[in-house]
């Protein structure tokens, strides 16, 4: 019998780059949930199988806060495997937001672990935290491992403490095959505009179109990020759950590269061809507290499962920039 597996958030970056993982991997029953108001542009792609008869791959409306949908989507598609994507993923906008954060990260987790655990299902779960729960890290600390203290910064990195926190409750409390991840930075292709790297990659691809002037908008640039690519990282996310996966564990996963975001931000510029772009500070996109050391330590993830990152910075970066020069041309470049 086929395996089912539920991806939350399928409409994301990471959700729709899983989807496409795991039908050329597997010949699972893919069911992917998202709002009724979710954008589609990740997932046009799909489309066309989604619409045919019997299709391997499904949507399902839900939201992490109405439960009965919740509830409906897993009686539908009685998952073996969950990965549970969906959340309001935006540091920044946490500052302004912090509340629909909240519901959405921390609450919403617990309305999708309580109701498996109503509907007494069994699937492996994969929680998706981040590695903004660590914060605020002293240099002596680095780089960062699984042990590491908490020290959040932003009300997004609180709610994901929750989310890790609750992962855990369930898996220690009730049995169920919960795993956690904390992904450190990963980018790519249909990487979201409020992203530092994604903002500057479709900024460049507007004024190479002639669309803006040559000048890009920046925030913090001294703060320093291991970059992974995104579909280096949901290959982690595939053998997490399918390569001896060990209930209860928690893994950091995360690239191989560290730079600042300014010397993200001056490779990104070396590939364009307009050489008098200019910086220019915008202070609505600093945050009033940063994250600005980010180095993972990726041993036990790596000695549980093999992965290791695969796809450099560099191709990330120009597939990244590519990307939004494709849609610019398309003139599809607003993202909300």
């Amino acid at each position: 019998m086929k395996k089912k597996v539920l991806i939350t958030g399928i409409t994301g970056m990471v959700g729709s780059h899983l989807a496409d993982k795991l039908i050329k991997k597997t010949d699972w029953q893919i069911y992917g949930l998202c709002r009724w108001r979710s954008p589609l542009y990740n997932v046009n792609h799909l489309l066309d199988l989604v619409n045919k008869k019997n299709s391997r791959l499904k949507f399902l409306y839900a939201d992490l806060n109405d439960y009965s949908s919740l509830i409906k989507a897993l009686e539908i598609s009685k998952p073996d495997y969950i990965y549970h994507l969906a959340a309001q993923s935006f540091p920044l906008t946490s500052f302004e937001e912090a509340n629909s954060t909240f519901n959405t990260n921390f609450i919403g987790t617990y309305n999708l672990l309580n109701a498996v655990k109503l509907l007494k299902q069994k699937p492996y779960i994969h929680v998706c935290s981040s590695s903004e729960v660590f914060g605020k890290v002293k240099k002596e600390d680095l780089p960062i491992n699984e042990n590491c203290h908490y020290h959040p910064a932003s009300p997004y990195a609180i709610s994901k403490v929750g989310t890790d926190l609750v992962g855990k409750y369930f898996y220690e409390a009730f049995g169920m095959k919960v795993l956690i991840t904390r992904m450190f930075t990963h980018t790519g292709p249909r990487r979201g505009d409020v992203f530092a790297e994604s903002s500057f990659a479709k900024q460049i691809a507007l004024i190479e179109a002639k669309k803006i002037k040559p000048f890009i908008n920046v925030g913090n640039l001294k703060s320093l990020r291991t970059f992974a690519d995104v579909r280096d990282a949901v290959e982690a996310y595939y053998l997490l759950l399918t390569k001896n996966p060990k209930p209860g564990a928690i893994y950091n996963i995360g690239g191989n590269f560290s730079c600042t975001i300014g010397e993200m931000l001056n490779y990104l510029l070396s590939q364009s061809k307009i050489k008098d772009i200019k910086i220019k500070n915008d202070k609505s996109r600093m945050r009033p507290i940063d994250a600005d050391l980010q180095i993972p330590d990726i041993t036990k993830f790596s000695n549980a499962t093999g992965w290791k990152p695969k796809i450099t910075f560099e191709k990330t970066m120009i597939d990244l920039l590519n990307y939004w020069r494709k849609r610019v041309k398309a003139q599809n470049f607003l993202d909300r």
